[in-house]
């Protein structure tokens, strides 16, 4: 007998570990001789990160992917992995030495830092890969991967080494996001907007050649900016050229206060007449905009910034260049070494004393902040290592054009398309430590050398150095007999990759390349690709230009985006609004299969998925749902583990259930096959929860406890033989409960042979039309009964009449049929026809044949019809006042997306009532 109750604490931890101890999701497990491969590579985690609601989602979509194709008998492999995230994890230890008290890392060295940070992570990084076998992940674990171990260093040194021999990695002088705090470039990934009520200065420039006088505007020209501290590096305004206003000062120069230089006026597009003054300054160092008007126009670049955001004019030709000694002797001693605010204060004060400032506006706007430093970035101008992004997107982009690789929905091709079409060279270089050090050594001349290992670089120096004749006989002789003395006069180059660049490998990377591995022959390339749609141009794009360039194939034959998870409410989650729900949290108050099942049932695709706690509460009662009628299943001698021939199956009852079965595998295995999870999953709860367990089995009672023994024995086989499928079933979604419910009904006790997770997935194609049209009329007719009764407030005990008017021969036949189950499970005193429904009575339709529930008697007829009146105006109520919020155009034009949506959603459930109100009203003859 199995336990009264499913205790997922107690269950979970236990089906993991046998699924440990029989290796059950090595690569090709279960797979059938001959089997075509199928292929996932996880989305890697940080090495720093823990288990969230978007990881959930993630990774149980692609579980469902896993555990099907498995099922379906191929030869999976879904391969796990972990980024090791070079900011997080750099910041992780950097903090924790400082809380230790040790000294910082800039004192300790590079090599003994990268050591404190590889004993990190054999100590605490990596924990969210548990955190994901809790979920229930059936990755091959055995196959780990990590973007900084051996094997996929060499495939990122090898990969860096051609494309720079290609020329499609170089080095370039170029605008990049600046995190002042960590002091390195960053992606934009890892820049958030962050709204600040901040300051618009308008700022006086005066026009070259004529007296500045603040009284007349035609001596000066008004720039608006909100961040004055950058004027220091201004080298041109910008206006637009059918700006009448300014057509006679384009080509003429104005003066920049303060540091006195002279900058041209230029006409350019950029320029909005209709913005502020129609005059915009440009700082190309300090402005993406900027940069390319700057490279337009040929104005200079000054960076006026150190790498720490203090200001850094002193030793800076290029600020000084075209200044008065004076000028830039008051500069440097106003400004040098300050913080960059600090400086924007001293410079706005001595702008309005000196009668430079036009006037200060309030303004409120989007100001980019580093996600990890949380200060505000810089645009920033450096030399840092880029690819050539632009060559390697045009095979990705034809790929997608063409149909090899596929976006699911369809509509994300084209946020692919307007990012790749659009693309700009890819930075590529990290101004830290933690990461893939670039394979670049610098010569005493400049000379860079770019090799896989360091023998290579110094060979290359060396044969460098002794052709060009730059080394004296005596250094060629040194070197000759100690080739390795050449490393004495390189420099590597200090920076690291980019994370993204060794997680765009991670396709083919993983699967052992640049060897021809096995695995690589067998797996390469992926069948699917499950991820967010905030990194299809981070993560998928990148992966599709490096995998067409290396492999020549593409990765991945589909890429299925996923939406996010927000609160109940539909508000985006985060930790300032108080709303992040915890997925272990959910885990350990509902089960994985719970979480598992709600998050699969609510990604409809383009949906954004609104959790809300209750709804896991609700699948983990069809879980005790199904566990229950396991239960009830065994006590009435269900009979589990054996063949059946449905088309031997001789009862109505047994053969409707076995259709219904053989249409729910057909609508999930399309469901599954067009990436329509809550498709799939919907149309097993509705067979299990309402088919299976509230129709069949409750219609099964009398058949098991009848004198029939042998509709008895099929009703037995037939109900343990469709449990077994449902079972299967909903493994992919639910694979803890259902793995436990097939060890512990085994024939006879004698235990099953094998794992659910490596049983086939059931394939039935029996259909009994006439027996399923019988039993679904009778469920129709009785829900319809249930539904009448519950909507005119019927008293759950209290019997009813049927009247059938007009029936016809076949509806005759169902009703003799049906009668006893009619009474049992619609309490229904008596059974009848006519021709006229009586006064005071509910009708309904079914089956085209109208039934009437009399009612006189049975309720209070006139306080039921005031009741139905008083609902239906106050939804009608309800339904007017959101009408009038919607039809405000500055409410739905300011709130919130989700307020709005929620509003919306309000009404259609509000609607819905009162059309159910109606009906039953309009049954009692109110109007």
């Amino acid at each position: 007998m199995i336990e009264k109750t499913y205790d997922s604490a107690e269950v979970e931890p236990r089906i993991a570990s046998r699924w440990d101890s029989a290796d059950a999701f090595r690569a090709g497990a279960g797979a059938r001789p001959g089997a075509e491969p199928y292929s996932i590579v996880i989305p890697p985690p940080n090495v720093t990160g823990s288990l969230h609601i978007g990881h959930a989602l993630n990774n149980t979509l692609q579980d469902i992917l896993v555990r099907h194709q498995r099922m379906l008998g191929r030869s999976v492999l879904w391969q796990p992995g972990l980024d090791h995230a070079g900011i997080a994890t750099q910041m992780v230890v950097e903090r924790q030495m400082a809380e230790r008290g040790e000294p910082g890392r800039r004192e300790i060295g590079r090599d003994a830092f990268i050591e404190k940070v590889w004993r990190w992570k054999a100590e605490s990084g990596g924990s969210i890969l548990g955190q994901l076998r809790r979920l229930g992940a059936s990755c091959d674990w055995s196959r780990e991967r990590f973007t900084m171990d051996d094997g996929l260093s060499r495939a990122v040194r090898k990969v860096f080494v051609q494309l720079y021999r290609e020329g499609l990695i170089y080095k370039d002088k170029r605008l990049v996001n600046w995190d002042p705090k960590l002091r390195t470039a960053i992606s934009d990934l890892e820049v958030e907007q962050r709204e600040i009520a901040g300051h618009l200065w308008h700022l006086r420039y005066p026009v070259d050649g004529v007296a500045y006088d603040v009284s007349d505007p035609s001596t000066y020209v008004t720039v608006a900016t909100t961040r004055p501290e950058t004027m220091l590096g201004d080298s041109g305004v910008a206006v637009n050229p059918e700006d009448a206003r300014y057509e006679d000062l384009i080509g003429r120069k104005v003066r920049v206060p303060l540091v006195g230089r002279l900058i041209p006026v230029v006409a350019d597009d950029y320029a909005d007449p209709e913005a502020g003054s129609g005059a915009v300054k440009i700082t190309p160092a300090h402005d993406f905009n900027d940069f390319e008007v700057g490279r337009r126009h040929d104005l200079a670049a000054i960076n006026i910034l150190a790498v720490d955001g203090t200001i850094s004019i002193r030793d800076n030709p290029e600020f000084l260049a075209g200044l008065f000694p004076e000028d830039g002797e008051r500069a440097i001693g106003m400004f040098e070494g300050l913080d960059r605010f600090t400086a924007r204060k001293m410079l706005v004060e001595w702008l309005e004393e000196e009668g430079y400032l036009a006037k200060v506006e309030d303004h409120v706007h989007m100001v980019p902040h580093g996600d990890r430093g949380g200060v505000p970035i810089e645009p920033y101008l450096t030399d840092q290592w880029y690819v050539d992004a632009a060559t390697l997107a045009r095979p990705a982009m034809a790929s997608v054009r063409e149909g090899r690789t596929n976006f699911v929905p369809k509509n994300w091709e084209k946020t692919y398309f307007d990012w790749m079409e659009n693309i700009q060279p890819w930075c590529i270089s990290r101004q830290l430590w933690w990461g893939h050090q670039i394979p670049a050594w610098y010569g005493p001349d400049g000379e860079i050398f770019v090799a896989e290992t360091d023998d290579e670089a110094y060979a290359a120096a060396l044969a460098h150095y002794v052709m060009n004749g730059t080394m004296t006989d005596a250094d060629a002789r040194r070197m000759a007999e100690d080739p390795e003395a050449i490393a004495e006069i390189l420099t590597r180059d200090e920076d690291v990759l980019d994370t993204w660049f060794s997680s765009a490998l991670w396709p083919f990377s993983t699967l052992g390349w640049p060897d021809e591995t096995p695995a690589l022959k067998s797996w390469y390339p992926t069948s699917d690709l499950v991820t967010g749609f905030d990194i299809i141009f981070f993560w998928v794009a990148r992966m599709m230009m490096m995998s067409l360039h290396f492999m020549k194939e593409e990765p991945f034959r589909n890429v299925y985006v996923h939406a996010l998870v927000r609160d109940k409410t539909g508000a985006k989650m985060s930790k300032s609004k108080g709303n992040v729900i915890d997925p272990l949290e959910l885990i350990d108050q509902f089960g994985a299969d719970a979480l598992r099942f709600t998050l699969a049932i609510m990604a409809a695709q383009g949906r954004d998925v609104k959790l809300d706690p209750q709804r896991i509460a609700g699948y983990r009662n069809f879980g005790t749902k199904l566990w229950n009628a396991t239960r009830f299943a065994e006590m009435n001698g269900a009979v589990h583990g054996q063949a059946l021939d449905p088309s031997r199956v001789e009862l109505p009852l047994n053969r409707w259930i076995l259709t219904e079965l053989s249409r729910t595998i057909a609508e999930a295995d399309a469901a599954l096959a067009a990436y329509r999870f809550n498709e799939a999953s919907g149309a097993l709860y509705r067979f299990v929860w309402n088919l299976f367990c509230d129709w069949y089995l409750e219609l099964a009672k009398p058949v098991f406890l009848g004198e029939d023994a042998s509709a008895a024995a099929e009703t037995r086989h037939v109900t343990g033989y469709v449990l077994d499928r449902i079972y299967a079933l909903l493994h992919p979604f639910m694979p803890f409960l259902t793995e436990e419910l097939w060890a512990v009904t085994g024939p006879a006790g004698a235990g099953r042979e094998g794992l659910l997770c490596h049983t086939p997935w059931p394939s039935e194609s029996f259909e009994d039309d006439a027996a399923a049209a019988d039993v679904n009329w009778l469920v129709e007719l009785v829900s319809e009964i249930r539904s009448v009764r519950a909507q005119m407030n019927v008293p759950a005990g209290a019997e009813t009449a049927l009247i059938a008017l007009g029936a016809d021969p076949q509806t005759r036949e169902r009703l003799a049929r049906n009668e006893a189950a009619l009474k049992r499970l619609a309490r229904v005193s008596d059974l009848s026809e006519g021709v006229e429904a009586p006064a005071n009575a509910a009708q309904i339709v079914v089956g085209g044949v109208t039934y009437a529930l009399p009612l006189a008697g049975v309720i209070d007829i006139a306080a039921e019809r005031v009741r139905l009146t008083k609902a239906i105006q106050k939804l009608n109520g309800e339904i007017d006042r959101i009408d009038k919020k919607l039809g405000n155009e500055r409410f739905v034009a300011n709130a919130p997306d989700e307020v709005v949506q929620q509003e919306r959603e309000k009404r259609h459930d509000y609607e819905q009532e009162r059309d159910a109100l109606q009906a039953a009203a309009s049954r009692l003859g109110v109007a």
